[in-house]
């Protein structure tokens, strides 16, 4: 309920130009269509490859459900929200009703092509631009269905041909892994030189939607990658100034804000470009970076403990597999309350933890411009 409230109170009200405030109606979307990694990943690589055993759903779906946590992601919590039904992954087609929206994402994907595999590092060969090209197929042929269908019972399961497109919200979360991938194989040098490219391409697919029809897009910037707690408990002896104030691998997260720093100058520059496009940049970063700074106050644990998997120096048992962790063999299962506990796996974070950061982004305070999700529509 207070959700809701929230919610309520910011669909008649958005902050524009610093201090004029302005009565805007809550935009009607039609759908929601995704595009990203693991975060916002609700089955796609599962469909793809193979699925996620128990306990991983174990809090909401009680099973399986394709998704890197116990339960609900950020992108099913804010189609909650905004009213759109579940978002079947594209890769998923079998039974599946598209007429609110589709799930491109798969975990492991990058904003770059990559020159990594699925089965040696967990990386997705659906890369962000061929995410698009299966948006466009999608748009395509059920365009086709839709003005071929002699039975109504099609027309309900897919968009109509360009006025649902362009009535719908489109989301992106996704450059993580482009990151990671950096910091296992680049100095540091090399890794912030190739942001600009990074950046650049993913400026490129975002224009790429937009000739196809996007016209309203809620882009997600990086999280803290150096506060991970896949990365802060492979730390032993640390030197000075390698941890910041909280703990997190300071040199990765400062990677991680130079990359949204230029993604935030290009979405700007792009927002121009795109006269008819409402174009928003969320930081997540700031979002995901409170919540682990105030851990305790938020009524969770200690910031980097993980509910699901042994994580350390020289080895990494993940959530729901079998290891052994200094001469001993452990099973990766679930804590008894996930939703004490901020990481997941050590990588991805519990539904709880989501839903805590749903609510911090969803009312606009931390998007440029400052405008709710549900108000997103209007430039």
């Amino acid at each position: 309920m207070e959700m809701y409230l929230v919610l309520y109170f910011f669909s008649s009200f958005m902050i524009t130009n610093g201090n004029e405030i302005t009565n805007l109606a809550p935009c009607n979307y039609t759908a929601i269509y995704n595009f990203g990694d693991s975060n916002s990943d609700t089955g796609g690589i599962a469909a793809a490859f193979y699925p996620p055993g128990p306990p991983s759903g174990i809090t909401y779906f009680h099973r399986p459900a394709g998704r890197a946590s116990d339960g609900r992601l950020i992108i099913d919590f804010i189609a909650e929200e905004l009213g759109i039904p579940y978002l079947s992954p594209y890769l998923d087609s079998i039974g599946s009703n598209y007429k609110h929206g589709a799930n491109f994402a798969t975990g492991g994907a990058t904003i770059q092509r990559p020159n990594e595999s699925w089965t040696a590092n967990g990386i997705s060969p659906f890369s962000l631009d061929i995410q698009i090209e299966h948006f466009t197929q999608f748009r395509d042929r059920a365009a086709y269905a839709y003005n071929q269908a002699k039975d109504e019972c099609i027309k309900q399961r897919v968009p109509k041909p360009d006025e649902d497109i362009s009535k719908a919200l489109f989301t992106l979360d996704i450059g993580q892994n482009d990151i990671a991938f950096g910091i296992r194989t680049m100095s540091l040098r090399l890794q912030l030189e190739a942001l600009p490219k990074i950046v650049s391409q993913f400026i490129t697919q975002v224009k790429a939607l937009y000739v196809r029809g996007a016209r309203t897009f809620w882009i997600h910037n990086t999280g803290p990658i150096g506060c991970l707690a896949a990365a802060t408990t492979k730390v032993k002896d640390p030197a000075p100034g390698y941890l910041d104030e909280i703990g997190c691998v300071k040199y990765q997260n400062e990677i991680c804000k130079q990359f949204n720093k230029q993604l935030r100058d290009e979405v700007v520059k792009v927002r121009a470009e795109l006269a008819d496009a409402a174009v928003v940049y969320v930081d997540m970063y700031a979002a995901k970076y409170d919540l682990i700074s105030q851990v305790n106050k938020q009524g969770f644990g200690k910031p980097f403990d993980i509910c699901c998997g042994y994580h350390g120096v020289g080895y990494d048992v993940w959530c729901g597999n079998r290891g052994n962790v200094d001469g001993r063999e452990v099973y990766a299962d679930s804590c008894r309350n996930a939703s004490s506990v901020i990481s997941w796996d050590g990588v991805h974070y519990t539904e709880a933890a989501n839903h805590w950061i749903v609510r911090r982004i969803l009312t606009g305070n931390l998007s440029d411009p400052m405008t709710a999700a549900s108000t997103a529509c209007h430039k």
